[in-house]
């Protein structure tokens, strides 16, 4: 058998920045800013190792909360800001080598200021490499947005334009249709994979064979100005796109399901409140979710409870309604659901809680699925096990109640048939 290189993903980040203090913890879509690249580097099957590389207790501090390795602090003279890639990546290996005995084949250099990258990019890249001996390392590119054969500068003597580059065949290249013009490809810094031995035997970052893995051109991100860290987090909800996320551990749907919680308002009704000259308000709720309810609690399997903020009695009325429990005017909805499932003795994999706003993030933990309507709040849709394809209040119970009885007729079938 062929041993699996050994392959350090190598995270650096200094705490000097001036463009923007303190980037690499900022907040970009709700997670620290490096955090992407450590969840990134977890998630690839082919990485042995997550170190960042820091002269930053406090960055140290967050990078391990996140699931990295700081094993050192590195030194300040190789945190300036001029220090190049390659000092930092030699006194990271040498320092391993020297304190630890530990030695890899590939390094791979995950830059925090490009932080949406593609599922499955790292391992594609450290493939590539380990597949093609000659090269020397692997280097993430995405097609030009503009070609270098339409670029000019400017003569300094003359003050007249010239052309950048030259082709052979085109005589004009600057005048040329873009299809006769040869592809060009911009680095971007979501991944380099490189053999160590071309950092510390060659002292080069690349060498001289660099293959290309080609990077969707919508990942492109590179943050450089405060502006870009909210410009860029919406691409973190494109449905498009499906970029690593530290925020989002998707769960399967559980096996068995004992008990439904949700919050009411954008769950059970639409989120919006009705208000008269009296200021008595009522809400809007959906007849199909309610009868999504009923027939689950018709099939015996399944308890179903509102746990909700709200002091309005307009949701113990929906309850009574429902034939349905209702605890309200609940503001820490982690505590009092930590208190009933220990109340009644239940297990919280086999709860399922629907939310649609902040306010219900924090009982993620402690249930095995954790729901969300279509138009929840973007943070709960990023973190959600399941976003729903209706909005609160307009199916999206019925949706789930569908499921949810499907699940457990599923289950029946297979326990019948000794499955």
């Amino acid at each position: 058998m062929v041993a699996q290189p050994q392959v350090l993903a190598l995270i650096p980040a200094r705490g000097g920045s001036k463009g923007i203090p303190r980037k690499n913890l900022r907040d970009f879509a709700g997670a620290p800013l490096i955090a992407y690249s450590i969840a990134a580097a977890l998630q690839a099957e082919t990485v042995s190792r997550v170190i960042v590389s820091t002269d930053d207790e406090e960055i140290a501090q967050v990078a391990r909360a996140w699931g990295a390795e700081v094993p050192f602090l590195r030194p300040p003279e190789l945190a300036q800001d001029d220090t190049t890639d390659f000092p930092v990546f030699q006194h990271a290996l040498e320092w391993l080598a020297q304190h630890e005995n530990r030695n890899y084949d590939v390094v791979v250099q995950l830059r925090p200021t490009s932080p949406v990258r593609p599922k499955g990019l790292i391992d594609s890249a450290v493939h590539l490499l380990m597949e093609n001996p000659e090269a020397d390392s692997v280097r993430g590119v995405v097609p030009a947005g503009q070609n270098p054969y339409k670029m000019w500068r400017i003569d300094p003597q003359s003050g007249s334009l010239q052309p950048l580059l030259q082709l052979a065949d085109v005589p004009e290249p600057y005048n040329a249709p873009r299809q006769m013009l040869p592809k060009t490809y911009w680095q971007t810094g979501h991944i380099d994979a490189i053999r160590t031995e071309t950092i510390l035997r060659r002292h080069s970052m690349s060498g001289s064979v660099i293959l290309p893995v080609v990077i969707d051109p919508r990942y492109t991100v590179d943050i450089d100005t405060p502006a870009d860290l909210e410009r860029y987090a919406r691409l973190m909800q494109e449905p498009e796109l499906e970029p690593v996320d530290p925020l989002k551990r998707r769960r399967s749907f559980p096996g068995r399901i004992s008990t439904l919680v949700m919050d009411f308002d954008g769950v059970l009704s639409d989120d919006m409140v009705y208000t008269d000259q009296d200021g008595r308000e009522s809400v809007r709720t959906s007849r199909s979710d309610g009868l999504g309810l009923d027939l689950l609690r018709e099939q015996g399997q399944v308890n179903a409870i509102i746990l909700s903020r709200e002091e309005n009695p307009v949701v113990s009325a929906r309850g009574r309604k429902l034939k349905m429990e209702v605890f309200q005017a609940v503001l820490r909805k982690d505590e009092a659901l930590r208190q009933l499932l220990a109340d009644r003795n239940l297990k919280g994999e086999e709860v399922i809680y629907v939310g649609n706003d902040v306010t219900d993030l924090p009982v993620l933990p402690l249930v095995g699925y954790f729901v969300c309507p279509a138009d929840a709040h973007p943070q709960v849709r990023r973190q959600a096990d399941l976003v729903l394809r209706h909005p609160g209040g307009r199916g999206a119970i019925r949706e789930l109640t569908e499921m949810v009885m499907k699940s457990i007729n599923e289950t029946q079938t297979g326990e019948n048939n000794g499955t």
